[in-house]
């Protein structure tokens, strides 16, 4: 442990000021000094914290790519099959609850923030499928409805901290009921169709690694418990990605088209009369 850390103290007591400000930021004061000037690894709370906001920070950053497979998808195929929009609207309706009661709450950034870019993209996404499905129109209400619920979440005038606290609760529900659509029509068609592996798999990964740094940096029941509820239906839906791999939908088989068989011609008849030929035999 000596060797280590004497390897390593002349560059962490050098690092240049930002790369000090920006660790500070993250883990404090007191365990930046504990690991990285002392480089103490005994500390087991300083290390669980930075293990948490590194996973936090890894959240955010895949979070803000994670849909974009699926809007890829969408935009390719043209097709809504096997995307259920309800699903992305009860998802959305309970994100911007979380992301309003965070906010206000003050709670740090880094476990929250995948919140606001995942919103963005299900709002993307929701219009695509409106717009494939043949609902093009609502797309504006769905905007607007968005833009009026956001707003008012963040007034504190319009929607008070104890409202907003019971609204988190709901949104626990609606976060765990947003993922029960999306399971039915996959067991309904047969088939994920356009669905994302990369988004199934990478919320699955993401709701594991949150009920850890909720654990570690917010002392709030409700939403540990809507990670972890999360969790498990996310991980029901992986499960159904691996089991439909192959699979195409319902919609996919009845959108092949089945080979008309050619019809037999008819065979010449072998019984047909010959032509008479000419005769030599004289008239009269």
């Amino acid at each position: 442990m000596d060797a280590l850390r004497s390897a390593i103290q002349p560059i962490t007591h050098n690092l240049p000021a930002p790369i000090r400000d920006l660790g500070v930021s993250i883990v404090g004061e007191t365990c930046y000094k504990s690991l990285l000037l002392d480089v103490n690894l005994e500390d087991v709370d300083c290390i669980k914290l930075a293990v948490s906001k590194g996973l936090g920070i890894g959240i955010i950053a895949a979070s803000s790519i994670v849909k974009v497979p699926q809007i890829l998808k969408l935009l390719n195929s043209r097709s809504a099959d096997g995307v259920s929009f309800l699903a992305y609207l009860l998802e959305t309706t309970a994100y911007l609850i979380s992301l309003a009661y965070n906010v206000r709450k003050g709670f740090p950034f880094s476990t929250f923030g995948e919140t606001a870019l995942i919103v963005g993209q299900n709002i993307i996404i929701s219009v695509l499928v409106l717009n494939y499905s043949g609902r093009a129109s609502l797309a504006a209400v769905l905007i607007a409805a968005i833009a009026g619920t956001l707003a008012a979440l963040f007034a504190e005038n319009v929607v008070d901290m104890q409202t907003l606290s019971y609204l988190q609760t709901g949104a626990g529900v609606l976060g765990v009921a947003s993922k029960v659509p999306q399971i039915l029509a996959i067991f309904q068609q047969g088939g994920t169709g356009q669905l994302s592996a990369f988004a199934v798999f990478n919320y699955l990964a993401g709701s594991l690694s949150r009920i850890f740094t909720t654990l570690q940096e917010v002392d709030d029941k409700l939403i540990l418990y809507g990670f972890i509820s999360g969790f498990v239906l996310n991980a029901i839906l992986a499960l159904q990605m691996v089991f439909y791999w192959n699979a195409p939908s319902e919609k996919a088989k009845g959108k092949r088209k089945v080979p008309v068989e050619a019809k037999p011609q008819a065979k010449s008849s072998a019984t047909s009369s010959p032509k008479k030929s000419p005769t030599t035999r004289r008239r009269g």
